[in-house]
């Protein structure tokens, strides 16, 4: 079943390779369907070693409906998340080094960025650290998230999240060229500024526009003036 979310669970999965987001085969994907089953990736396989039938199907507790290979040590974690945030339907986890280098010494990632106001919603909080295998790591993602889109996981990694696939993918990608644009800014300066809450806030609206698949972005947002 699911044949063709599989593939695109694959697809994005060699995705996080290809930005740098993970080594091997380590992070993991999880998308939950229409009808509550939930699309997960195999246990300690490198993606380019996968095929779209090594994904796993499991419900909300982790149980596998389908498949023969062993789930994700996180599997826990990950379903917790989707558990208790009905509002969304996908997790993305990486180890990704620039961001994860950010929550060694921040508490939090400020919104320094369109890309990540766009992408994340505003700055990304770092949660306490919880290791791999842990459902510890869903009870610090829920915690701490709030209204964004990502956390970073301190000593440990990031989990981004979405109602989509595509809104978790872009959520990940983009809080990593935060990160490294935050380190560029700090190298030169400690004092690296960030958004205001309305600035983020406008630009959380105008990415509702963004793409082929959405209207065009009506005369009154485009004029609004960022500073009002």
């Amino acid at each position: 079943m699911f044949e063709k979310e599989k593939a695109e669970v694959l697809k994005n999965a060699l995705r996080l390779d290809r930005y740098g987001l993970v080594a091997l085969s380590g992070g993991n994907i999880c998308w939950r369907m229409e009808t509550g089953e939930i699309l997960i990736t195999p246990s300690g396989m490198i993606y380019e070693d996968m095929v779209p039938e090594d994904i796993l199907v499991v419900d909300i507790f982790g149980n596998v409906i389908e498949g023969t290979r062993k789930p994700s040590i996180d599997t826990g974690a990950l379903c917790y998340i989707l558990e208790k945030r009905p509002d969304l339907n996908c997790v993305i986890h990486t180890h990704q080094p620039y961001a994860t280098g950010v929550g060694l010494i921040l508490d939090e990632l400020p919104c320094n960025l369109t890309t990540l106001a766009n992408a994340t919603w505003g700055s990304v909080k770092v949660a306490p650290y919880s290791s791999a295998a842990s459902i510890q790591m869903g009870y610090e993602a829920v915690e701490n998230l709030g209204d964004s889109l990502a956390v970073i996981l301190k000593h440990h990694g990031v989990i981004g999240v979405g109602r989509t696939l595509k809104e978790a993918m872009y959520s990940v990608v983009y809080l990593e060229e935060a990160a490294k644009t935050y380190y560029i800014a700090y190298s030169m300066s400690p004092n690296v500024p960030g958004f205001t809450q309305t600035q983020i806030d406008r630009a959380v609206e105008v990415f509702k526009y963004y793409g082929q698949n959405t209207q065009q972005i009506p005369l009154e947002v485009f004029m609004n003036k960022e500073n009002h």
